[in-house]
């Protein structure tokens, strides 16, 4: 029995010890930027040896998989609770806006910049498929509901239309500095994605 629990103490201590890493990767890439993040830095700051943080991450690209894989799953818990109400196609597109837009406001302008380049990056070092995005998966769903209650045209690809429309949103958050145009650029690819859309 005592093996099992010095396991469960190291299992418990390994995990610690990564979500430091995590915490001090994440704090350099706002500072620095992925490319320019020193591991030297990110392994004082978290209190461990250079060769520690590879044991958890391989790459830096890794810490941003894991950061990436954390905050899609938050997102996708808060879009989840408010589809749960009865809200509007309108109201579901504004509602992923706010998440994506609440996103870069947390991690800063460079770190989601560098987040979504890895995401869409053909050397990316994990291949995934959308039904692994549960915010893509949430908005597929929520527009095929739709479709089925004849609010979009029966003839919409449910899978398309979310993706066209967080490739946009992304593409604006990415291009476009001014926060009033951003605003407005933002509204007008909701109002053109529900056109889009309509039955």
């Amino acid at each position: 029995m005592t093996p099992q629990v010095k396991q469960s103490a190291r299992e418990l201590r390994r995990l610690q010890t990564r979500e430091r890493i995590l915490g001090a990767a994440i704090a350099e890439f706002k500072l620095a930027g992925m490319s320019g993040a020193d591991v030297n830095a990110i392994a004082t700051a978290a209190g461990v040896a250079h060769g520690t943080f590879f044991f958890h991450f391989p790459s830096k690209e890794h810490v941003l998989l894991e950061l990436e894989s954390r905050e899609e799953a938050r997102m996708a818990t808060d879009f989840a609770r408010f589809l749960d109400g009865t809200h509007d196609l309108v109201a579901a597109l504004n509602k992923a806006v706010h998440l994506v837009t609440g996103l870069e406001q947390r991690l800063g302008s460079l770190l989601f910049k560098e987040l979504l380049a890895l995401h869409f990056s053909p050397t990316r070092p994990t291949k995934d498929e959308w039904t692994d995005h549960p915010m893509i998966v949430l908005l597929v769903q929520k527009i095929e509901r739709a479709r089925g209650d004849g609010v979009v045209h029966p003839a919409v690809d449910a899978f398309y239309s979310a993706a066209f429309f967080l490739l946009g949103v992304y593409g604006v958050l990415t291009t476009t500095g001014n926060a009033g145009v951003r605003d407005t650029m933002l509204a007008k690819l909701i109002d053109t994605a529900v056109r889009g859309l309509e039955a």
